[in-house]
């Protein structure tokens, strides 16, 4: 999965809208600290039949059941919390327009953006810019029949006990803890593990797994490890045990879907998660994803599962995510070009032959228009998707990507005339550049990394998919980013039709660098290192290529009038370096070389130039811009006449408190505290 970085932009251009004209549509709703609110909008739509409208509704219906979850596997109080400073936004009856209650709604604002306590990016703890004192006032001034407490706690005993947690800086400080000195589980606020160490964990599951099964199951994805009388065990989440509330709900709105399926692939794939979901069986999760990746007709699509590992320090347990969406026909022609091409760039892919797939098994890629996003994709969302994860499976039954050009697309619109490009670019042609291909380029960019950067290469026999245990997510993003760098720059995107000229590859190779050079730096506090994988990703790529191309000054950072700037010397060259880099990469993942992996990403990808970023943050807030986007979904509905469904009504929604609220109040499932 790629994230959305901070220039992100899209080429295409919505067709139609139910209710707005992609000129006059309001793309941006609302900005508070490092975060601008953004809405998106559904084009064609309205040229879906009647029985996919419903299906998108019941299965958008699912995507938001499971809300819950993601806030309690962010952090166990993260549900508790939430429900305390609902129903003081909503009953409080003092002040409203007082500094302090200004800065409560901001801080509501940012858990509600973030799933939780813990900042959707960093992870670091969000720390509330008013006081206990002022907390307490709150508290007292709301209804305080509307507070929600865990189960035999009064009120008192639960401000007590959330207290440490919203206003002690070191407790739960970080939701996920990275650095391999100290104990990651322990250190990590998620609610992944309850009282285990990250010892017990990795010998738990090591026990569990036969080094000569080839088609192992994902071990750990779809549990909470604890202990009960002192045995290590597993909380499955499934039908009956944890989380069974929002299980329910969920499986009770793909059962309202199936009589919509498209076709009978699709009903058997619905059924088979269903069938997961009510057992916890991860090998019917297997059969599900096999069911799922190779279903390539239908046009309405969707994800609904515990999936990727990013919140998990140890990379076993999949965060609960949701997305509903549709294939965009005339975009898609571009995807299925590439993937039409597969065993072409597998064949010519830079890396040791030992690692490349003789042949290359059901890559299918679409761009989609996203519909509803839910879970750990909402509000934040990524650009592009590859699944499964599996890698057994990838190499067995292929897998499908897809670009999603509706969110791209509104990333776009809001940055025009932003002026970031005029001031972190000096040389007037790089910025003619960027402005002419750059929206082109970042969605073939996305194509190459989901389509066939994650599908290539293979591991040795043996070697397990969680081999490069906390590196693993930094050096995946890598390896399918510079798959796509290296080929951006090939004539064989120009033979097919796809890239009009070498001079959009060199926008992106620009922009790439700038970005992991400097500019996603503005994300980062003073005094941080990099944290999220996307990030390191992109930081170790630039500066392992601006140390390794010095000595033929392939690219180099350069003064000019008080200000740093990036300039490309070589882009063959740079192409070159990207080759190599992915090389070695492939190598120590198809190896399962942990230690190499470390080495390269503690060494590139993790600490900050200070200099650097100090320059950066000061450039960029004269732009007074926020570096983090995220999305206020649409809203459907279904039209009935009588009993009869008749039409699903979508409507753009401009409130994103409204949005949290109403979440809240329909999909509220679980307890305060599990």
């Amino acid at each position: 999965m790629i994230s959305a970085g901070i220039l992100s932009s899209c080429s295409h251009q919505p067709s139609s809208c139910s209710t707005n004209s992609a000129d006059s549509f309001a793309w941006k709703t609302e900005q508070f600290a490092d975060i601008k609110i953004l809405r998106y909008q559904v084009p064609d739509f309205e040229k879906l039949n009647l029985n996919q409208k419903i299906l998108v509704y019941y299965l958008s219906k699912a995507a938001n059941a499971g809300r819950d979850i993601i806030w309690d596997q962010n952090c166990k109080y993260n549900l508790l919390i939430r429900s305390t400073l609902e129903n003081i936004y909503k009953t409080y009856s003092g002040d409203r327009n007082s500094a302090n209650y200004k800065k409560f709604e901001v801080y509501l604002k940012r858990i509600w953006f973030s799933n939780g306590i813990h900042h959707h990016y960093s992870t670091d703890k969000i720390m509330p810019e008013f006081d206990k004192a002022y907390f307490a006032e709150l508290v007292k001034n709301s209804d305080q029949k509307g507070f929600k407490l865990p189960e035999g706690k009064n009120l008192e005993q639960t401000l007590t006990m959330i207290e440490p947690v919203m206003f002690n800086a070191n407790v739960m400080a970080k939701k996920v803890w990275l650095d391999p000195s100290k104990d990651l589980i322990a250190n990590s606020a998620t609610h992944f593990y309850d009282g285990i160490t990250e010892k017990e964990a990795e010998n738990f599951y090591s026990s569990l797994k036969d080094p000569k099964d080839e088609t192992p199951v994902s071990y750990g994805l779809n549990s909470q490890l604890t202990k009960v009388n002192g045995k290590i065990t597993e909380k499955v989440w499934k039908v009956g045990g944890m989380y069974s509330p929002a299980i329910e709900k969920i499986c009770y709105y793909l059962n309202q879907a199936i009589p919509y399926a498209e076709n009978e692939k699709q009903k058997v794939t619905i059924e088979k998660l269903i069938s997961y979901y009510k057992t916890g069986n991860l090998k019917i999760w297997d059969d599900y994803n096999i069911e799922w990746v190779t279903d390539t007709i239908s046009t309405v699509d969707f994800i609904n599962g515990f999936i990727e590992v990013y919140g998990d320090p140890i990379g076993l347990k999949g965060s609960w995510e949701a997305m509903v969406n549709f294939k965009n026909l005339e975009a898609t022609k571009r995807t299925e070009i590439l993937s039409a091409n597969a065993q072409w760039f597998e064949d010519n892919s830079p890396i040791d032959p030992r690692f490349r797939k003789a042949k290359v098994k059901g890559v299918s890629a679409k761009v989609i228009t996203a519909v509803q996003l839910g879970g750990d994709t909402h509000p934040s969302t990524a650009i592009g998707i590859n699944l499964p994860n599996a890698d057994w499976i990838r190499k067995e039954h292929g897998s499908k990507s897809v670009t999603l050009e509706n969110i791209t697309y509104a990333y776009n619109q809001v940055s025009m005339g932003s002026g970031f490009y005029e001031e972190f670019i000096e040389n007037p042609a790089d910025i003619e550049l960027i402005k002419k291909y750059k929206a082109l380029s970042d969605n073939l960019h996305t194509d190459l990394h989901e389509c066939l950067g994650h599908g290539s290469g293979q591991l040795l026999p043996g070697v397990a998919g969680d081999a490069l245990k906390n590196y693993q997510s930094t050096l995946e993003e890598a390896r399918a980013d510079l798959f796509a760098l290296y080929y951006m720059m090939d004539q064989k995107l120009i033979d097919l039709g796809i890239l009009p000229s070498l001079d959009a590859a060199k926008a992106e190779y620009l922009s790439q660098m700038l970005n992991g050079l400097m500019t996603q730096l503005v994300r980062i506090e003073p005094g941080k290192t990099i944290e999220e994988a996307h990030m390191r990703n992109r930081q170790l790529i630039a500066k392992w290529c601006l140390e390794k191309g010095k000595a033929d000054n392939v690219l180099e950072l350069y003064k000019h009038n008080g200000k740093t700037y990036l300039r490309v010397n070589d882009y063959l060259k740079l192409r070159t370096l990207f080759g190599k880099l992915l090389a070695e990469i492939q190598r120590i993942k198809s190896e399962g070389d942990y230690k190499a992996g470390r080495d390269l990403v503690e060494n590139y990808g993790v600490q900050v130039d200070k200099a650097i970023h100090t320059e950066a943050l000061e450039r960029y807030k004269k732009l007074n811009l926020a570096p983090y986007s995220g999305f206020i979904n649409p809203k459907l509905s279904l039209v009935k006449q009588g009993e009869k469904i008749i039409d699903v009504k979508i409507e753009y929604p401009d409130n994103f408190a409204k949005q949290m609220l109403e979440y809240s109040n329909e999909f509220s499932t679980l307890p305060v505290l599990n």
